[in-house]
């Protein structure tokens, strides 16, 4: 049984200016230890979706429109406050995109990590204080026992990175969500990050939902991945299938942006013009203003997402026609 089971998630946001379907129907299941990557621009529904599950959602204007998430058998949709909470932070944990606006500059890292001990596990301070510089030495902060009690300006971009990290971990969760946990970082410093958070799933057996916008990120991370595009899933595969045979041609101009897949010399590969306005989208396929295949049936006609083989399924309707 998976560990957590998302089914027809719909998430919009009800503005001034109308209605902005950010997550329209997503799906997809999780087993324990396993790690999923959701892929795609910025304003794609990553890291909607996974805000989402976990009720951290301003509402309003967010609103859940429908469908479920079941985690461990209960539903995180439509669980109590209490019960989320409980789950929250223990079983599920949350890396934020950027560390130096999640971390509270006015409190020391230490207050700041070892909080989810004293709510959760109700320990004493000295023991939680003992766990999370446990936990920083984990991380790869070196001389932890002085820096536990700095301010998160005192530390580095890379550094402050680690400390979230920690804080995310510190409860031992089943289920770790890293919403672009990298994206601010040099490339060395990304690759330890990426190399931490493998090391830690190993040691904890936890599964990992990792989100990005660098289809390159994954390829040694992620067991599948799910290519989101416009609020909607086109494409899901194992890691391994996805890069040997991407189908769908958003897929297609993701991995051809990948600068360490270009001819040295060569230009960049770039995918034209910009995402649609979620609250004013085009008919038919959301990608055919963009797509070098779209035909007068791709503006539309909306494609459904479909199996082409065990595992991997495609939102084209020239990719499901065979005609690409």
């Amino acid at each position: 049984m998976p560990l957590l089971t998302v089914t027809n998630l719909r998430t919009s946001f009800h503005t001034r200016h109308g209605v902005v379907r950010a997550v329209d129907g997503v799906g997809f299941a999780l087993e324990r230890g396993e790690t999923l990557g959701l892929v795609g621009e910025s304003g794609s529904g990553k890291s909607v979706t996974c805000l989402s599950l976990l009720g951290l959602l301003p509402s309003p204007p967010a609103r859940i429109e429908a469908g479920s998430a079941m985690f461990d058998g209960v539903d995180l949709l439509r669980c109590a406050p209490r019960e989320l909470r409980a789950i929250r932070g223990r079983r599920i944990s949350m890396i934020f995109q950027d560390p130096m606006t999640s971390l509270n500059p006015y409190l020391r890292v230490s207050e700041q990590l070892i909080e989810p001990l004293l709510i959760h596990e109700k320990i004493s301070r000295p023991d939680a204080l003992a766990r999370g510089l446990a936990m920083l030495e984990a991380v790869g902060i070196n001389d932890a026992a002085r820096r536990l009690h700095q301010h998160p300006h005192q530390f580095s971009g890379g550094m402050r990175q680690r400390v979230m990290i920690a804080m995310a971990l510190i409860t031992r969760p089943e289920l770790l969500i890293a919403d672009e946990p990298t994206t601010a970082l040099d490339v060395t410093v990304q690759a330890q990050i990426l190399e931490l958070i493998k090391k830690m799933q190993r040691e904890l057996g936890m599964a990992v939902i990792f989100v990005t916008h660098d289809l390159g990120v994954v390829a040694g991370l992620c067991d599948r991945v799910q290519v989101m595009y416009a609020g909607r899933v086109v494409e899901t595969a194992t890691t391994h299938t996805l890069f040997r045979a991407p189908l769908h041609p958003y897929t297609r101009a993701l991995q051809r942006s990948i600068p360490g897949l270009q001819p040295k010399g060569g230009d960049l590969h770039t995918i034209p013009g910009l995402p649609p306005d979620l609250a004013r989208l085009p008919p038919g396929c959301a990608f055919a203003p963009r797509c070098e295949f779209a035909t007068d049936r791709c503006q539309t006609e909306t494609p459904a997402l479909r199996e082409a083989t065990p595992g991997h399924a495609h939102a084209c309707l020239r990719a499901q026609a065979g005609e690409i």
